[in-house]
């Protein structure tokens, strides 16, 4: 069963005012992008345009990190926030909808996985709904199995195509020693539990 959950962001209008008046209100800067949720590929979307009912619907973020909208064409979506895809979805339709108000909300998270592979009792994927670090993904799949190799595990990235090993030492984490190996997972990452 798929977790169903929404976050929410203003409505932005073109020129940005609104999206501004949010910012003072809250407190919040628009360029603090560690505070907002980066779309994936596999996430739904529910897009809305305000006063056009043919313009509201869920879309599936593809493979490639876009969506197809009506008069938006394709909007590059993974990787970005809702704002971001809101402000290009209202620049994009606003010479056929003059004074456009758009909505871009995350429906569903799907795209957001992690992977844990090896001596687990659960291998598999897992949707990461929050930060997720290498010791709660190991809790996620059950725990290790008997005679894991629990100095050797190993965090397998892609980054900008290249693949990188990130040495777990689970021995010493546990015990509260170099702490800053129990990193927190990136999209795509892979737990190898030898």
């Amino acid at each position: 069963m798929k977790k169903k959950l929404a976050y929410v962001t203003p409505i932005i209008r073109r020129g940005g005012s609104a999206l501004a008046l949010f910012c003072a209100m809250s407190g919040a800067a628009l360029s603090d992008e560690a505070r907002q949720y980066q779309v994936q590929p596999g996430d739904v979307l529910t897009v809305a345009v305000w006063k056009e009912k043919d313009m509201t619907m869920d879309v599936l973020v593809r493979p490639d990190g876009k969506f197809s909208f009506p008069l938006g064409g394709d909007l590059q979506a993974g990787g970005r926030a809702t704002t971001e895809i809101q402000a290009e979805l209202v620049k994009k339709i606003g010479a056929y909808i003059p004074d456009a108000v758009a909505t871009v909300l995350v429906k569903e998270i799907a795209g957001n996985k992690a992977y844990v592979i090896g001596k687990v009792n659960r291998p598999g994927p897992f949707v990461m709904n929050n930060d997720t670090d290498v010791m709660q993904a190991l809790s996620i799949a059950g725990g290790t199995a008997t005679f894991a190799g629990l100095k050797d595990i190993v965090i397998l990235r892609r980054q900008s195509g290249q693949l990188t090993a990130i040495s777990f030492n689970y021995d010493q984490v546990q015990s509260g020693k170099n702490l800053q190996q129990n990193i927190v997972l990136l999209p795509g990452d892979v737990v190898v539990v030898p």
